[in-house]
């Protein structure tokens, strides 16, 4: 029977008003410790690395961890974050917790020359933050964001489960994270400059990779599936699961009033949709963008953002084929494994790159030095 009808039903008799005040106060109770508070406390250091976004294509980024896309970060509504943040690179950065409301709290937006001075190289910042947002939120970098967030892979997933979760939400049993962003080969070996107008993206990724080096979303027949999709880059993506529809639940991790289906979504720069797929149609199928050159690598097609969904025991009709082709050494390339895991930080040393050596460092000092007089 539910707590208000019960309520309502012994408010009839002289001791009522006295039972209904103490069964609010229990449920009070119970409601507030599932909404308890947790610190949570890690430090990250922001590094020059190296990654293999295609089979034809190293980049240089500056990397959160030395990977990219950045660690995961997973917490509760609620939560108090404290994040301690070393910049080992040669330029400045910060961190914007993107989503996050930040309320009576503006000074740790992460936003240089308005809520904090810009983090120098060698240099520590501490963020504290409430988690006070639920849903699909990130963070990235917010110094000259145009080169360090769309093609330097400063971004990373901050997923904020809510204290209440929609029923849909309580039987996914599988989260994809899917961050998707693009590369200018010009500047593959020229950490500190791009981000004009002019750039021409020619390399187009999920989770900084560009196919054959994605990596299947591997199901079994009755998951239930989330897709988090973020754009992390600056272009425009239209996600396409062959097979299946899309109920997309949540925008920029907000509930929708009204879901809707879908079998393609369009997602500008900043945006984050969920998607729930119930898997319910076993073989091979491709998970594309439509913007058809963004499954390209350098103009040859066949690239860029595309994936598969691989249910298990279904083989390939042709050997060979594209499923063949694949990356597939990282369970946890989506962040699916990691999901599962108790609440924190987590890195993947799957998306690690390798330490860049002094060469560069006068030239992006030069790159720098140019910057603060222009």
């Amino acid at each position: 029977m539910a707590i208000s009808r019960i309520i309502g039903l012994t408010t009839s008799n002289k001791r009522g008003g006295l039972f209904a005040s103490v069964m609010l106060l229990m449920l009070g109770l119970a409601l507030a410790g599932t909404a308890r508070a947790e610190q949570r406390e890690f430090s990250m250091t922001i590094d020059e690395m190296k990654i293999r976004v295609a089979p034809d294509l190293e980049y240089q980024v500056f990397a959160f961890n030395g990977q990219v896309p950045a660690p995961l970060i997973h917490v509760k509504q609620g939560d108090d974050i404290t994040a301690h943040i070393t910049n080992n690179t040669t330029l400045p950065h910060t961190i914007h917790w993107h989503g996050q409301y930040q309320r009576n709290n503006w000074q740790m937006d992460g936003v240089p020359g308005v809520s904090q001075k810009a983090i120098e190289p060698g240099e520590t910042f501490t963020y504290t933050f409430k988690a006070e947002k639920s849903g699909t939120t990130w963070y990235h970098c917010h110094v000259n964001v145009s080169e360090h967030v769309a093609m330097r892979g400063m971004w990373g997933p901050l997923i904020v489960d809510p204290v209440k979760p929609l029923p849909i939400e309580k039987k996914v049993t599988k989260d994809v994270i899917m961050m998707l962003s693009s590369w200018d080969s010009q500047y593959a070996e020229r950490l500190g400059f791009g981000g004009s107008p002019l750039d021409r993206h020619n390399y187009f990724s999920i989770n900084g990779r560009s196919f054959p080096l994605t990596q299947p979303i591997h199901v079994k027949k009755g998951d239930v599936l989330r897709l988090r999709m973020f754009g992390a880059g600056e272009e425009i993506h239209a996600i396409h699961p062959h097979g299946h529809d899309m109920l997309i639940t949540h925008k920029d991790g907000n509930a929708l009033p009204a879901p809707y289906y879908a079998d393609t979504i369009l997602i500008g720069p900043g945006e984050r949709y969920d998607a729930i797929i119930e898997m319910d149609n076993p073989g091979l199928f491709m998970v594309h963008d439509h913007v058809d050159t963004h499954v390209t690598n350098n103009g040859k097609h066949g690239g860029g953002t595309m994936t598969m969904i691989a249910y298990d025991g279904i083989k390939p009709v042709v050997e060979g084929d594209a499923h063949a082709g694949m990356a597939d050494d990282d369970p946890d390339y989506y962040y699916s494994d990691s999901m599962k895991k108790s609440y924190g930080m987590h890195d993947n040393g799957h998306f690690k790159g390798t330490p860049l050596q002094n060469e560069g460092r006068r030239e992006r000092k030069r790159a720098a030095d140019h910057d603060a007089h222009h």
